[in-house]
């Protein structure tokens, strides 16, 4: 009797697991925990309903994955068990050394490490638990394995990834400019010649609106302004944090999060299977517990960005295209200074300038290729006659001011 397992997801319906062996994986506590960090972060600050999770994204990126392999072997293009187990164990993986609230601590808490870095880690830390191979899904993951169309499933500019967050994140924050047609994708990818993943020329619509829906979704969900203003505050919480306990003052904490703040600066062995196991404990309960235990430290910098998160008292923002004008930041945190009394390092935690940015189609990267019947293979942006791909590609920067919205001037 074959293996499966079902899930009911709220928006691909049953979501089924067909391996044993994978199954072994989502039941594994490292990818339960997955359940305790929000995919977007701080995002519910702004759309309530955005409370889903990494552990919801990772199931429906392999559901995805599964669906999409189905749609190639149906083409005529093979695939072996174990390269359709190990294509699901690495896309099932592939969030798995998020920290909490994903994407806004990512650089904070391990500074300078990137979370793809850490699911190589933990992969190879699975292996060695479980007894599992997981070379295959590690060679996926990487890009070293022969099948280059599937790392490209895993990440590329039309990855199954993005797919999922994308359909998943205009669900639950109920931005439905964000819609793509998930669907009609997958049943348009094909194979090139070379073995990466190219698009019939009859998808292409579907996929000029992909790209206009992950720029949508870029600038009114993602990098919201108020979201982006509350993540760089509790950036500036945990700096602050890590700043007055290296400094030797007793902070409350979750054991896991006191040791991460007690670390000076990136001196972590990402491979040590310690670390990992103390990452491991982390998730979003424990910086909502120190935050509302810091909104009432002594250290005025502290309490008021941690107040500020807890009670959604947010700091005030603007955005422009030209850079802060440094006098008026300067008079700013000058202004700070006077109110809470406070040196020029403590007024920057709380008035402070930084810019962002995005392009929702970046040439430079595997690009995605169009495919005629003729055979011809073109790049998207020379395929399309309906978008301005140097307007999509060219990045979108912008400068923000953030400062707290009761500063007296």
């Amino acid at each position: 009797m074959a293996f499966t397992k079902i899930f009911n997801d709220p928006v691909y319906g049953f979501v089924s697991v067909g391996s044993e062996r994978v199954f072994r994986l989502v039941e594994h506590r490292w990818f339960q925990r997955l359940r305790r960090i929000q995919q977007l972060g701080l995002g519910s600050l702004v759309y309530p309903g955005a409370i889903h999770t990494r552990f919801q994204h990772a199931l429906g990126a392999m559901h995805l994955m599964d669906k999409t392999l189905g749609v190639l072997s149906a083409k005529g293009h093979a695939f072996t068990e174990q390269e359709r187990e190990g294509a699901a164990a690495a896309i099932l993986l592939h969030d798995i050394g998020h920290g909490p609230f994903s994407h806004a601590l990512e650089k904070t808490l391990v500074p300078g490490l990137h979370h793809e870095g850490l699911s190589l880690a933990f992969m190879r830390a699975l292996e060695a638990e479980m007894g599992e191979p997981l070379t295959t899904a590690m060679a996926i993951f990487s890009g070293k394995h022969p099948k280059r169309c599937l790392h490209e499933l895993v990440n590329s500019q039309l990855d199954v990834d993005r797919l999922d967050y994308l359909t998943r994140d205009t669900y639950f924050t109920g931005v439905h400019e964000g819609q793509i047609g998930t669907n009609r994708i997958l049943d348009m990818l094909d194979l090139a010649p070379d073995g990466g993943l190219v698009v019939e020329a009859k998808g292409i619509y579907s996929i000029e609106k992909f790209i206009v829906a992950r720029r949508i979704m870029y600038w009114q969900v993602y990098l919201h302004k108020t979201v982006l203003c509350a993540e760089q505050m509790l950036i500036r919480a945990l700096a602050r944090a890590r700043e007055l306990t290296l400094d030797g003052q007793t902070l409350f904490a979750s054991p896991p999060l006191l040791w991460m703040l007690q670390q000076p600066a990136a001196k972590v062995a990402v491979a040590d299977r310690d670390f990992l196991e103390i990452f491991a404990q982390l998730d979003d309960s424990d910086i909502w517990s120190a935050l509302k235990v810091w909104s009432k430290s002594p250290d005025k910098v502290l309490a008021l960005l941690a107040t500020a998160l807890v009670d959604r008292r947010l700091f005030g923002i603007s955005m422009q295209n030209d850079p802060i004008e440094p006098q008026r930041l300067a008079d700013l945190q000058a202004a700070a200074q006077r109110q809470w009394t406070l040196s020029p390092e403590e007024a920057g935690y709380l008035v402070f300038a930084d810019k962002t940015a995005n392009s929702a189609y970046n040439r430079q990267l595997k690009n995605i290729r169009i495919r005629y019947k003729d055979g011809r293979l073109l790049d998207l942006g020379q395929a399309t006659d309906e978008l301005n791909m140097s307007f999509l590609a060219d990045p979108v920067v912008k400068h923000y001011l953030c400062y707290p919205k009761n500063l007296s001037v």
